[in-house]
């Protein structure tokens, strides 16, 4: 963490640098002094053997470190058990050794739907909102950007990152495990803000799309993707109580209001590059996450709805220009 401001604080960072720089280091005393999952998560990161990966590729459906003839017999199993320790892996899939982790969900298919539709990614300033274990940051750090930055709160997917970045050791790829609202304001800085699978959890989603589009440098872009529900009726729909047994899931736009959130947040070009149903194909339940799936949380006698009664998941992605 104290990396990213070391490599990069001569870029300008203004009167919010002091408040980003109190954030780091609040969150290093926190990550060496706290306990919980936090601190067995830790210990399982420190744990894994220190082995420099022959190989490494970004490029391929899973994120791919090192050969499996680099582990000992009973290094694999014991690097086996730490990365089932780390459960669950909902964002992948990884190959750490010829150990395949084997995600919930097969990310590949949503970057290969998004990739072609990213600007020019070299050289930019990249943030992402809610980066998991960093499946995305690491794909676009094959593009060359100057850095990307992910936010990752959750204990489990943190420390999933952490021990990939351990051996790839990406000099432009870093993680804060904080949560968006504890970012400065950091006004026009960044190129590019992903923000995947997030803003259907708040309550004041155009707020946070206002948030992300000041964030940006004048013809800066945004990748929203999000929860839909068919139609341009200019419609959400708003959950009694849980969506697909989701409680923290509050606005489900249609397209056009999807639409409109973006222009009231003020953003132009608005494009909506991919609408794609939530299949099994993509979500399932393997034995890297040890809780319900997609399956799960359909109406078993009509998959169109869930098991609420709602439409069965769809998400859009939309891209769109500060």
């Amino acid at each position: 963490m104290e990396q990213f401001l070391e490599n990069y604080g001569h870029l300008g960072w203004g009167q919010w640098y002091d408040t980003l720089e109190k954030l780091v280091k609040d969150k290093r005393a926190f990550l060496d002094s706290t306990g919980g999952n936090f601190e067995k998560f830790k210990y399982v990161v420190e744990s894994l053997p220190e082995i420099c990966p022959g190989t490494v590729d970004l490029s391929s459906k899973a994120v791919s470190i090192g050969k499996a003839d680099q582990l000992l017999p009973d290094e694999k199993e014991r690097f086996y058990n730490g990365l089932i320790n780390l459960s669950p892996w909902r964002k992948g899939p990884f190959d750490f050794f010829g150990i395949h982790v084997d995600s919930e969900w097969q990310s590949w298919m949503k970057w290969e739907r998004l990739v072609p539709h990213l600007p020019n990614l070299k050289n930019r300033k990249i943030l992402d909102i809610g980066s998991s274990n960093g499946y995305y940051l690491f794909k676009m750090a094959a593009s060359d950007p100057m850095f990307a930055l992910g936010l990752e709160p959750q204990s489990a997917f943190y420390y999933q990152y952490c021990v990939a970045q351990k051996y790839l050791n990406l000099e432009n790829v870093f993680c804060l495990p904080a949560a968006y609202n504890e970012l400065p304001s950091m006004n026009r800085f960044f190129d590019l803000v992903l923000c995947m699978g997030i803003l259907y959890h708040r309550k004041a989603p155009v707020k946070m799309l206002r948030q992300i589009h000041d964030s940006l440098v004048p013809g800066g872009q945004v990748v929203v993707e999000n929860l839909v529900i068919k139609g341009e009726n200019n419609h959400c729909l708003f959950p009694f109580d849980r969506y697909a047994k989701m409680r923290n899931v509050f606005f489900i736009p249609d397209l056009s209001a999807m639409e409109a959130w973006l222009t009231r947040a003020g953003f132009s070009n608005i494009r909506c590059v991919d609408i794609t149903d939530t299949t099994h194909e993509e979500q399932r339940k393997t034995p890297w996450i040890q809780t319900e799936s997609l399956k799960d949380f359909l109406d078993p006698s009509d998959p169109s709805k869930t098991v609420e009664g709602y439409p069965a998941p769809v998400r859009a992605i939309y891209i769109a220009t500060a």
